[in-house]
């Protein structure tokens, strides 16, 4: 029986659990996070290796929000940089805007394909695809059939691992809302007459990469008096009459039971459920089971000579070229890579876990990565003389056609209808 003096334990040390830690020890709350990696920041930290910092994924920090901007303020002040945007796509050994704009498109692909371009854009408006419930139908039905085959599936396929038309449409309204061909030209004719750009061309950037952010916040968890464990795993959440009242970790020292007032979860829902003790119905086990992941395996480079290019990241959109963005660290900020005589470059690539990139030893891993790079022009007169593998598994949720119906059983409960799943 867990007493009122009890912690909040939080299952997940990356941004969301150390914010709701954080709010919560400034609240006077007793808390406790719990972290299955040997640092903070989830798939957001930051990796050291011999001075060379590296960002996992690229994480730009833009807000509307005052208070939050005033958080990022007050926990870095200074060290909070301001940089300038600048990211593009690598398609066919040319360089594109991203987001793709229609004056990048017509230059790059030429006035014939731009023509077919507007075609396709135009019989797309008159004859939309319905019912637009995939992500293919919403980007045809935005940009065309004839760009969407271009550049938007090869790219989105490498990401997710599955066909575009197994994706649900809400992950597009989520990621690309406000986007399509016609709003491209608008703004394109809009630049021509001294208009504003679609997006911010600015970020904020801690100096020595996110992870400087998230230490500082675990560093005032701590001296508010609250517990950050690190590579502790949760076990079992058990629960009696709709209440947590004690949350079972296993950590470097054994299995742990920490009593709990209360429970913040920010790991995959797949893995809350299955530690809930009393067990869910078979029916709600199953749904979790069923949500998939993406999980994501960087290869940082550390090469002689300057940056291949100027930007923080490029998209590689040729469907041969396994990586899905190629990463320049000193681009993000300059204290990131130490030596000026060497850059740093990011190979990143989005598998699933225990597939053939995830199982490939480290070693092989960089040479993959060097070959990549040579093969998309980028690494010229360039030697590498170093290579470091950092692993996530699960980082991104699998927005499929499945996704939604599987959330609704794990919503109603123990009392669902019972349902059958495949895998």
């Amino acid at each position: 029986m867990s007493a009122s003096g009890d912690p909040t334990v939080v299952v997940g040390g990356g941004p969301a659990g150390l914010a709701a830690a954080l709010e919560l020890t400034r609240a006077g709350r007793p808390v406790v996070v719990v972290e299955r990696e040997d640092g903070v920041g989830g798939i957001a930290r930051t990796v050291e290796r011999g001075g060379f910092r590296f960002d996992l994924g690229g994480h730009r920090f833009l807000t509307a929000s005052a208070e939050v901007q005033a958080l990022w303020e007050e926990l870095l002040g200074p060290e909070l940089l301001a940089r300038q945007r600048r990211s593009r796509i690598l398609f066919q050994g040319k360089l594109f805007d991203y987001p793709l704009t229609a004056r990048s498109a017509l230059a790059g692909l030429g006035p014939l394909e731009g023509l077919r371009i507007a075609a396709s854009w135009l019989a797309a408006r008159a004859r939309p695809l319905r019912p637009e419930d995939t992500l293919s139908a919403w980007v045809v039905n935005r940009f065309g059939r004839r760009l969407f085959e271009t550049f938007f599936r090869p790219y989105t396929e490498k990401v997710w691992g599955m066909a575009c038309e197994e994706i649900g449409a809400q992950w597009a309204a989520q990621r690309i809302s406000g986007l399509s061909l016609g709003a491209a030209l608008a703004d394109m004719l809009r630049r021509g007459r001294g208009g504003q750009p679609t997006l911010a061309t600015r970020f904020w950037y801690p100096r020595l990469g996110p992870g400087m952010l998230w230490e500082r916040m675990r560093a005032r968890i701590e001296a508010g008096g609250g517990r950050v464990m690190l590579g502790a795993r949760l076990e079992a959440v058990r629960h009696r009459r709709g209440a947590v009242r004690e949350v079972v970790v296993e950590g470097p020292a054994g299995a742990v039971a920490l009593p709990a007032a209360a429970l913040v979860s920010t790991v995959p829902l797949r893995d809350l459920v299955a530690a809930l003790s009393p067990a869910v119905s078979p029916d709600v086990a199953a749904a979790a089971r069923a949500l998939r992941h993406r999980s994501f395996v960087q290869v940082a480079l550390v090469l002689d000579g300057p940056e291949p290019f100027p930007d923080t990241w490029l998209y590689l959109h040729d469907p041969g070229i396994r990586a899905g963005r190629i990463q320049n660290y000193r681009a993000w900020s300059p204290d990131l890579v130490p030596s000026p005589d060497r850059c740093c470059i990011g190979v990143e690539y989005f598998c699933a876990h225990g597939d053939e990139v995830w199982r490939s030893t480290d070693a092989e891993l960089v040479g993959f990565a060097e070959d990549e790079l040579r093969r998309v022009g980028l690494s010229a007169g360039r030697r590498a003389v170093a290579g470091h593998v950092s692993r996530v598994r699960d980082a991104y949720p699998l927005y499929d056609a499945r996704r939604r119906p599987l959330l609704a059983t794990i919503r109603r409960g123990p009392q669902s209808t019972p349902t059958t799943y495949d895998g």
